[in-house]
């Protein structure tokens, strides 16, 4: 957990930096210690939740003004209140399950947290299960998603990055400080042109019958780019190619990537010529009398 007399340290940037600068910071060490990039590595877990715990007060303005005017006791003073105001909780939060319930609200916090909101017997982090929907071209490079936490104060953002990789069913965790936990389950938008099998994507490309038959070459539009795509001679319909590294990153190895298997559809003619026409009328006769 990160010192309070250390959140503009944890995130690396001035006492004076704005808002868009300690945003910056954030971005960029969440990426870098984000637990599911970083399997099995506890530094790095432990490392995330103190940057996120830093990000959730400094990104905050009367959080950051609390903790620029009191230090390392703006906690105190905010449950307390500033004056001699009432106490009031700081959030109003979902927890795990328990028998006949389906969730924790204020009124549940003496059980949470050993028979008073001050107490510390609290047995797991509260946390708020919700859910996010990504294009695939968003979890194909990674994105952000803003969770809206709705407390007694208000309503507070968190800003939650999605990893490259992520699929429909994808838990992304993560723990903001003050013994809570975010679970932000991904469901990845269906795609028009490409279909998902694991890490790799499937799509068709038509292609000229003349192509089919002799060989030749097409353009296939992939989700980074446009390649060019070498169509064997004698391809038949429904013939998978399979074109190396176009597929998604994995999960947690974005340096893995799957391929993209694209099957040939050829493209029957139309409005035939005269000089067409007999074409084909001379190939049927040759394909009738042995021809293949």
């Amino acid at each position: 957990m990160a010192s309070a007399q250390n959140y503009y340290s944890e995130l690396g940037v001035s006492r004076n930096a704005d808002d868009k600068q300690i945003k910056q910071a954030y971005r960029r060490l969440a990426r870098r210690y984000h637990p599911d990039l970083n399997p099995d590595d506890k530094t790095a877990e432990d490392r995330f939740k103190q940057v996120n715990e830093a990000y959730e007060v400094l990104s905050d303005p009367d959080s950051r003004k609390k903790y620029d005017r009191y230090g390392a006791r703006w906690r105190d003073v905010d449950r307390m209140g500033d004056a001699a105001g009432a106490y009031e909780s700081p959030f109003t939060w979902h927890t795990g399950s328990r028998p006949g319930a389906g969730g924790f609200g204020f009124g549940d916090l003496g059980d949470l947290f050993g028979g008073s909101p001050f107490g510390r017997g609290r047995q797991a982090p509260t946390r708020l299960e919700t859910s996010a929907t990504v294009s695939l071209e968003e979890a194909m490079v990674g994105t952000t998603r803003t969770v809206t936490i709705t407390s007694a104060e208000g309503e507070r953002r968190l800003e939650v990055t999605v990893p490259a990789g992520v699929r429909t069913g994808s838990v992304v965790r993560v723990n903001p400080g003050q013994g809570r936990e975010v679970h932000l389950k991904i469901e990845v938008s269906p795609h028009l042109r490409f279909r998902r099998e694991g890490d790799d994507l499937q799509t068709e490309v038509e292609v000229p019958l003349e192509d089919a038959a002799l060989g030749g070459e097409v353009t296939v539009q992939t989700l980074r780019s446009r390649v060019s795509l070498k169509i064997p001679p004698e391809s038949q319909n429904g013939q998978r190619i399979r074109l190396k590294g176009q597929g998604m990153p994995k999960l947690g190895d974005p340096g893995s990537v799957g391929d993209l298997l694209v099957t040939v559809r050829p493209r029957m003619p139309r409005n035939l010529s005269d000089e067409e026409r007999g074409l084909f009328q001379r190939l049927r006769e040759l394909r009738g009398n042995g021809g293949g």
